[in-house]
């Protein structure tokens, strides 16, 4: 079971690289890896469970967070509706997005950075995902919301990029013009 440990902290340089894609059909270890990033994330977010193992909750975790530069991403969270998002997936893709912005309210945080960092991070408002999933179908998601937010925060990580390189240096919570807020 993974743990805060395991997790890779902002400076560490496999936050900076762009990660590999995993080979179709996935490895045994990659389908390992790829299972202990979801059960992190759910587990964080059951309290026992958190507090048992010092866990950070979280809504997403990506490979290089432990520090394995290749493209799986976990996210589990309920969007606004209460519908769950719960998907594990290799070589997740943006294959395509709404010009219209998003962002949350209460900024950004990441598993891997320990302070928080203030600012409005700009996301697209909606975005359409294809990865493959631990049984090896193909997924296509189309996202809004938090859930949009949370998977591009991820796919992120697989291109080398923080949450905080989207922040505006200047005036970090200047509103975004057009953007649609999302609370959290």
């Amino acid at each position: 079971m993974l743990t805060m440990e395991d997790i890779i902290r902002d400076g560490h340089p496999t936050l900076r690289k762009v990660a590999s894609e995993v080979a179709m059909p996935p490895s045994e270890e990659d389908k390992q890896t790829l299972s202990s990033l979801i059960e992190y994330v759910i587990n964080s977010q059951n309290n026992e469970i958190a507090s048992q193992y010092g866990l950070r909750p979280g809504i997403g975790l990506a490979a290089p967070q432990i520090n394995i530069s290749k493209r799986m991403i976990a996210v589990h969270l309920t969007d606004d509706k209460g519908i769950l998002y719960s998907y594990a997936l290799f070589n997740p893709k943006i294959i395509s997005h709404s010009v219209e912005k998003a962002y949350l309210q209460s900024g950004e945080g990441c598993l891997s950075v320990d302070e928080a960092i203030p600012g409005l991070v700009p996301r697209h408002a909606r975005v359409t995902v294809k990865g493959i999933n631990l049984a090896g179908e193909e997924v296509k998601l189309r996202l809004k919301g938090l859930p949009a937010i949370c998977f591009q925060h991820e796919i992120d990580h697989l291109n080398g990029v923080m949450f905080y390189d989207h922040i505006d240096k200047h005036d970090p919570l200047l509103p975004i013009e057009g953007a649609t807020v999302i609370e959290r």
